[in-house]
């Protein structure tokens, strides 16, 4: 009975002054909105990156070209890539379980046909690139072996450069320029969907990796060969990856004359570590943008406790009042913590509602900027928790000193 007098006497309270209760709740709405959409927005990404990978295949290995002595992702991008086409070669023809490999450079163009153009990503490459990557074309043909050797000047479109330059024609035939050069289309891919980065999957131009070293963006290796960034390899089957990593690292540190295991130019991932590695580093910029948005929350803690103590202030006669007709410390103590739990408590769940609903726009109208969401229990229960822990620790400082007065004074008070 105590406790639902105690919870009548906190709404009545809180009612009187329906402004500054609303202006309190204000930093936990915020926050808790902040929290579910930024931790959310950071799941959906993740996601996205999952699916991505999984479509691949697990029997597939990538060969990065490596700055010497350094390790992990930050080492993909090499000063000076390592890779050439006769590694590519050596690899397909000399280690065991091997069922195909693809040469891969890649790097942003502009795509231009007329007074039409548009932006993408050249892959230099051949003709395992859409057996290995699961692209099918609509019309024409991919790259061949005889591209490759030939150096031809021929380039395939991906589903949304062709239709943002061609529409609803056939682009076969026609010629277009890659950063100003002349290249004639000779097929387009079925899309594929899904994004990665603002980056659609289907936002992409293939030509021969031979003219894309000659004609785009020539690089050397250090021993004077036409470079290439990396290799995709394809396995007979994924229980192979071991074997065919130890034969591929072996190659390639004799291939490149490598006496110390730490001056390796080159790195060998699976795609299950290159998946993992990628999560863990969106995890924890997904951590970083929950914590980053519990800032609010924690400024919206300091606005209940400052106006709990203010009320305090204001109802020190009332706290007499109550003491001396047989009021204990507890009640008093319970009347303020629920004063406090009931801003953060209304305050958080109009934050879980803003929060989510802002997440699924975001998950329903984000996917064309490379943005999802993925709303789950667990960021929900997170958000709750986190703005009734708030709550409490917030009125628990006004609520001990409010019980703490002395009736005396508190009746003498003003």
């Amino acid at each position: 009975m105590k406790l639902l007098d105690s919870l009548i006497i906190s709404v009545k309270a809180l009612m009187a002054n329906k402004l500054r209760s609303a202006l309190t709740m204000l930093g936990i709405i915020i926050g808790v909105g902040a929290v579910i959409t930024l931790m959310s927005v950071g799941g959906g990404i993740e996601s996205q990156l999952t699916s991505m990978f999984e479509e691949f295949g697990a029997n597939t290995l990538y060969v990065m070209s490596q700055t010497p002595g350094v390790k992990g992702m930050a080492s993909m991008q090499a000063a000076t890539p390592s890779l050439t086409l006769s590694d590519a070669e050596a690899i397909e023809e000399r280690v065991p379980y091997v069922v195909r490999v693809s040469a891969v450079s890649e790097n942003y163009v502009e795509v231009s046909y007329g007074d039409e153009s548009t932006f993408g990503v050249v892959e230099g490459t051949d003709a395992n690139f859409a057996l290995i990557y699961n692209y099918d074309l609509t019309s024409g043909r991919f790259i061949s072996d005889s591209d490759v050797a030939t150096r031809a000047m021929v380039v395939v479109l991906g589903s949304e450069i062709a239709e943002d330059i061609f529409g609803n024609r056939d682009a076969v035939g026609e010629k277009i320029k890659l950063s100003g050069r002349s290249f004639t289309v000779i097929g387009t891919l079925e899309g594929k969907g899904g994004s990665f980065m603002g980056m659609s999957m289907d936002q992409m131009v293939a030509v021969p990796i031979t003219a894309y070293q000659s004609r785009l963006f020539p690089r050397q290796s250090v021993r004077g060969e036409d470079a290439i960034q990396s290799l995709t390899v394809e396995m007979e089957r994924t229980e192979a990856a071991p074997i065919v990593t130890a034969e591929i690292k072996e190659l390639l540190t004799r291939r490149h004359n490598i006496k110390e295991e730490d001056q390796e130019d080159f790195q060998i991932i699976s795609n299950e570590q290159m998946m993992s590695e990628f999560q863990m580093i969106f995890g924890a910029i997904t951590i970083f943008m929950g914590a980053v948005a519990s800032i609010s929350l924690l400024v919206g803690g300091i606005g209940i406790m400052n106006i709990m103590l203010v009320s305090v202030t204001e109802r020190t006669r009332e706290i007499g009042i109550r003491k001396a007709v047989g009021a204990k410390k507890r009640d008093i103590l319970l009347q303020f913590l629920i004063e406090a739990s009931i801003l953060s408590f209304i305050g958080g769940g109009i934050g879980i509602i803003g929060g989510s609903a802002l997440a699924w726009v975001i998950s329903l109208y984000g996917a064309e900027y490379g943005l999802g969401a993925e709303l789950t229990p667990f960021v929900i229960l997170l958000a709750v928790s986190v703005s009734v822990i708030i709550g409490i620790l917030s009125g628990l400082f006004p609520a001990i000193r409010a019980a703490r007065l002395n009736p005396i004074d508190a009746l003498h008070y003003g």
